[in-house]
């Protein structure tokens, strides 16, 4: 048997924290193993005690969410990090991305839902809710790392292969829903990340709805 995902919830609301670690406690393979009230605090936690995944809220006094992950990354805390925001955060939820957030999710999600994303976040994948993608491409926020994207050399396939990851899907699930090998769905997006200069399948995404791309 494998162990459990080792999980550091963060956020300021208590009642929060213990809602989350309530829902985790209920899922096979998921253990909560810290929590923290603000940034300052999960850094001290990250740095004094093992992690899989760390659950980060972006509102947040003192050290919020983005000033989190920018200092996790200048003190090389390598855990991955999946923000829990709201409907109103576009916003921040780009600039945690920008920071290195490998996903986004919203407070409100179910304990399926929680707990696929952790294991997903565990496990190396990104996680797009596509709540949040669509309140994301309506706000058009603008990338300044994302300027000059060559929205016309992506072909249709992987046009067509970026919409899906955008909806979540996974490399196997594209692959069934488009009837192609898995590592043909892999080649397409390792070329859309290329073509995007992405560091990952969050990030482009994100660019591709500033630039348009996905739009329609």
């Amino acid at each position: 048997m494998s162990a459990p995902i080792r999980v550091v919830v963060v956020d300021d609301q208590t009642l929060v924290r213990q809602g989350i670690r309530g829902l985790l406690e209920l899922a096979d393979g998921v253990r909560v193993t810290g929590e923290a009230a603000d940034g300052a605090e999960a850094l001290e936690l990250l740095e004094r005690e093992t992690a899989d995944v760390v659950l980060l809220d972006i509102r947040m006094p003192g050290m919020d969410g983005i000033a989190t992950l920018d200092e996790m990354s200048r003190r090389g805390i390598a855990v991955p990090a999946l923000v829990l925001t709201t409907f109103d955060d576009a916003e921040l939820v780009l600039g945690a991305v920008r920071s290195g957030a490998r996903g986004y999710l919203l407070k409100d999600v179910t304990l399926e839902q929680l707990a696929d994303a952790v294991r997903t976040i565990a496990a190396g994948g990104t996680l797009l809710q596509p709540a949040l993608t669509e309140r994301l491409a309506a706000a058009r926020i603008p990338d300044p790392h994302a300027s000059g994207i060559p929205i016309d050399r992506l072909t249709s396939r992987e046009t067509e292969v970026l919409r899906l990851v955008a909806g979540g899907y996974s490399n196997r699930e594209i692959a069934q829903l488009l009837h192609l090998a898995e590592g043909t769905v892999k080649n397409h997006v390792s070329n859309v990340l290329v073509k995007l200069g992405a560091r990952d399948r969050t990030q482009a995404v994100l660019r591709a709805l500033n630039a348009g791309i996905l739009a329609g």
